[in-house]
């Protein structure tokens, strides 16, 4: 399974902002960190402040801060906030055009798969991610 860009993103940028406490972040810092779009990277912050992973402070001193501290960030709970798991058409709902779906058994096993993936992730929180942090620091320009 891949993960897409977005969520991808998001962690990184959770994960930043953990190694950054209790400093608050701009987006063009993460971006500069990561070498990514900041234009993207917004879209990133909008969706996690919308889930409630980060605070948005606005102003000249403004910025970027963990919502929770890393310990209380499940992984699981940010994939499934971010991504979208659609893994085949049938799980698309009402754009479901696969004529095998009312006798096929693919959806379950995939939603099934899907779940224990996610099962793993909630074993992980953003505190696990970053159990380097001197050279997580140092990889990211924080040194």
């Amino acid at each position: 399974m891949q993960l897409t860009r977005h969520t991808d993103f998001g962690l990184r940028m959770l994960m930043y902002l953990a190694l950054r406490r209790p400093e608050t972040a701009t987006v063009g810092q993460v971006a500069q960190a990561f070498e990514l779009s900041s234009h993207h990277l917004m879209k990133v912050a909008q969706e996690l402040r919308r889930h409630d992973f980060v605070l948005v402070h606005r102003g000249r001193t403004g910025g970027l801060e963990l919502a929770r501290v890393p310990e209380a960030i499940r992984v699981g709970e940010v994939v499934r906030a971010l991504e979208a798991f659609s893994v085949v058409e049938c799980f698309s709902g009402e754009r479901n055009h696969c004529v095998l779906t009312p006798a096929c058994a693919l959806q379950g096993a995939l939603g099934e798969a899907v779940e224990s993936f996610l099962t793993v992730l909630d074993g992980y929180t953003l505190a696990d991610l970053i159990q380097r942090p001197k050279k997580m620091r140092n990889l990211v320009g924080l040194g």
